[in-house]
């Protein structure tokens, strides 16, 4: 019997579980909490579509530990057991067909917008200057500190009683522990500031508690940048260090990405160095250093749309995981068609935004708008206009965050 190529093969992480394959759903943000910001019969119809396509692994979008300081204000917020009756059907929903189905768990700190709070905390009082959506934060204390820190694995223990099989800690794309990383949001002079140490010190905290209370066979994963992208920020260097620890920690899966809300990698396909244009996927470059000093499970996203070339960095161990994310919202039925022939390749939206300082925020909520199209159980509609979606996307954060 002839072996699976190399996306269809199974893949055991070092806690014991077995993903069925390599293709992951990356996180991306639902915006389709309730008023309370419980899950909704449209999360659960989102996930069921999302688990009935062949995919191996789902990670949810932002789920906040805090619903004071929310990314977004229709995010998910799980702090209690309030709202676990319906969260508990959106896992039942996204487990399916021996799919696994991750919390990814996160704190907005500064990139709390306007709409969830006029009062973010972060770091150190440096305020995120984009579109007028952010107000200044105020520096944490040591006691709110010691609070996130709570907050963290209260809510995990929460979604693995709600039925995740994993969580993510989401310690990327410029939210507050990424804020924490970066000595260009992290002035701080105590234990939290200061050397990589001291900045990485918070999330190697919160790691090392999460494998203590949800026990050495439960998946735990770390998003995190490979950089900022900034000067002066965090770099492929402190990175590296990170992910060193991250490994002596035990983690299971490691996925890098890059970029904040000031610099967003993460959202645009504007970032593509010469290598990045060759190659596809975003970020390779940084993942052959991991590989030259961590022998720590690795997941890529961003830039990946053939699946010749997919088979072809799995084959060559260059990552253990693909990241697909808006091919989800490209494609009705991926991974499925995606995977019925061998020279397949996933399409990419085009745009016609002329305003460039608002080009990164209309392809998201271009995007948003795909995703409440499933979640309705709706088509696509790729002519959907930029400049509608922006507007809509407004509309819903201040009718979600005001009223």
């Amino acid at each position: 019997m002839s072996e699976p190529i190399p996306i269809l093969q199974e893949f055991t992480l070092p806690c014991g579980a077995v993903l069925k394959n390599r293709i992951c759903k990356a996180a991306m943000t639902e915006r389709l909490a309730d008023k309370n910001q419980h899950a909704t019969s449209e999360l659960i119809h989102l996930y069921d579509h999302w688990a009935s396509n062949g995919t191996g692994l789902l990670i949810s979008g932002n789920i906040h530990i805090d619903k004071r300081y929310k990314e977004a204000s229709a995010n998910v917020v799980v702090e209690d057991e309030s709202g676990l009756s319906m969260l508990s059907k959106m896992t039942e929903a996204g487990t399916q067909q021996n799919t696994h189905f991750w919390a990814q768990i996160s704190h907005g700190g500064r990139q709390s917008n306007i709409f969830s709070t006029f009062k973010p905390i972060a770091p150190s009082a440096v305020q995120l200057k984009r579109l007028m959506l952010f107000a200044k934060p105020k520096a944490m204390s040591i006691e709110q500190i010691k609070d996130v820190e709570d907050r963290f694995v209260n809510t995990a223990i929460l979604c693995k009683k709600a039925g995740f099989t994993g969580v993510q800690v989401h310690s990327a794309h410029g939210y507050l522990l990424s804020q924490f990383l970066s000595p260009r949001t992290n002035l701080r002079q105590d234990e939290y500031g200061g050397s990589i140490e001291n900045r990485s010190r918070l999330l190697t905290d919160i790691v090392i508690r999460l494998r203590k209370e949800l026990g050495a066979d439960y998946p735990i994963s770390v998003k995190i940048n490979s950089a900022d992208f900034q000067r002066g920020g965090f770099n492929e260097e402190d990175s590296l260090i990170v992910i060193k620890k991250l490994e002596k920690l035990g983690i299971d899966l490691l996925e890098i990405s890059g970029g904040t809300y000031e610099n967003v990698t993460f959202l645009t396909e504007r970032y593509k160095k010469e290598s990045t244009r060759k190659r596809e996927a975003y970020f390779l470059d940084f993942a052959r250093k991991i590989r030259k000093r961590s022998t720590i499970p690795l997941m890529i996203t961003g830039g990946f749309r053939s699946l010749v070339f997919c088979n072809e960095v799995l084959s060559n161990k260059e990552l253990d995981i693909i990241g697909f994310a808006r091919p989800y919202l490209n494609q009705m039925d991926f991974p499925k068609e995606f995977l019925s022939t061998s020279d397949n390749r996933v399409p990419d939206a085009k745009f016609n935004f002329k305003i460039n300082a608002l080009r990164d925020f209309a392809e998201a909520a271009y995007y948003d708008y795909q995703i409440h199209q499933i979640a309705k159980g709706k088509p696509f509609n790729f002519k959907y206009n930029p400049y509608l979606a922006v507007l809509r996307m407004t509309k819903n954060e201040m009718v979600k965050g005001w009223f």
